[in-house]
């Protein structure tokens, strides 16, 4: 598919979605978060993109995609074939467009937000992430117990997927190096992973909410104006798309944006002042900080439409996301009880920590978003939140997955090694 093409259908099925929203009340029903999922979904699944060989998954590992002239080498070799070059054009567009729709939407997220609700959400957070990390202990260690004689090197495996399910890819990749774990061993784990978080993340964007709302607390809004759920319920679907060209709102919004671009290149600056391995930690943390200081500036504070404008781009990274899910792959399991660890892990661990939140009252959005940021990581924060419809949580989600990150690749470690030693 050209670039041309697939840039624009990801820009503009958005804005098809929104418009549906606005005619059809079925549509809004859905979500839009949830229709964008499904869009790129479809397109990832009806046979317009080509399928990587498996000589083509083992060369890009834990990578999006590989550098252009690497990749026109390993064709001219032979290594790989014409698809697997169309391909990793594909996922390099790809990349692209979510590298620019989070970091643009994060700021727009922000500066309507009401700082003082949110930070009250914070001590909660935190003490979910506690829950969170105890609960995957748990299935970390169950799991290693039941495969410990079926799947080789398991301790490497607990050790990556505890780095993975605290801080999310980047700790994934870097633990796979540091404990030396086979290419074999790394591709499936990381496709059963990508396999089950399809499946966990369309469950927090669609009955999550609603299903845990049985056993736990409700998340209490205090803001004295409307309440979350309102603002995103209005935000996911505006009344009137033509209200955006008026001029009244157009100008403020566009400054509100250049605003956003202006933090986002301060926080790309920042990233290559530091390792390779803190850099989307230093993007996120810069952007958010700035973000967070402009929203406590009245004039920008009360811009109408920014939290509109940043779930725009959250749509955008949906269908992006989405239509990176082959799901053929999950025909191919060879390894069934590899795929049953990393299930526990995930599953198991969110059961664990539900249960556990049930006891010590902690509401179901955190919950959610506890689990969000730390599985999936900080940019799935504002996805989640726009369906949970609580933007109050995003503070929350994103100092959870920052934390996650930072600690990530120790407690990999950690729990590797021990492991090994009993």
């Amino acid at each position: 598919m050209n670039s041309i093409y697939l840039i624009l259908f990801y820009f503009l099925v958005p804005l098809l979605i929104l418009y549906l929203g606005h005619v059809s009340k079925t549509i809004r029903k859905i979500g839009a978060v949830v229709l964008s999922y499904i869009s790129g979904i479809v397109l990832a699944n009806v046979g317009i993109f080509p399928r990587a060989t498996e000589k083509f998954r083992e060369l890009l590992g834990a990578k999006t995609f590989l550098p252009e002239d690497q990749v026109m080498n390993f064709l001219n070799e032979g290594m790989i074939t014409q698809s697997d070059l169309w391909l990793n054009q594909i996922h390099q567009t790809q990349d692209l467009i979510m590298s620019i729709a989070i970091p643009l939407s994060i700021p727009l997220l922000l500066f309507s937000l009401d700082l003082k609700n949110s930070v009250k959400t914070l001590r909660t957070g935190l003490f979910s992430m506690l829950i969170a990390i105890l609960s995957l202990m748990i299935c970390i260690f169950t799991g290693y117990l039941l495969f410990k004689d079926s799947i080789p090197e398991v301790w490497k495996i607990a050790g990556i997927m505890t780095g993975l399910y605290t801080g999310g890819t980047p700790n994934l990749a870097a633990l796979s190096t540091a404990l030396d774990v086979s290419p074999n061993l790394f591709i499936l784990t990381h496709t059963y992973d990508l396999i089950i978080g399809v499946i966990l993340l369309f469950f927090f964007i669609t009955i999550a909410q609603k299903t845990m709302n049985y056993i736990l607390p409700h998340f209490r809004e205090t803001s004295p104006h409307k309440k979350p759920k309102e603002i995103l319920k209005e935000a996911e679907f505006p009344g009137n798309l033509m209200d955006y060209l008026s001029r009244k709102t157009l100008i403020p919004l566009l400054g509100a944006l250049g605003i956003a671009i202006v933090i986002f290149g301060i926080g790309g600056g920042l990233s290559f002042l530091v390792p390779a391995e803190y850099q989307m930690v230093t993007v996120i943390l810069t952007i958010t900080t700035l973000g967070l200081a402009v929203s406590m500036i009245p004039r920008i504070n009360r811009i109408e439409k920014t939290f509109d404008l940043g779930m725009y781009f959250i749509l955008v990274f949906s269908v992006v996301v989405a239509s990176m899910a082959d799901l053929s792959t999950i025909f191919q399991i060879e390894y069934l009880n590899l795929f049953l660890y990393v299930l526990i892990a995930v599953f198991g661990s969110v059961v664990i920590h539900v249960i556990l939140s049930a006891i010590f009252r902690i509401d179901t959005d955190s919950t959610i978003i506890t689990i969000t940021a730390l599985s999936m990581s900080p940019p799935f924060v504002p996805v989640v939140a726009g369906a949970l419809k609580n933007k109050n949580i995003i503070i929350m989600g994103i100092t959870i997955g920052v934390v996650g990150y930072a600690i990530g690749n120790y407690l990999g470690v950690i729990i590797a090694y021990f492991l090994r030693s009993i």
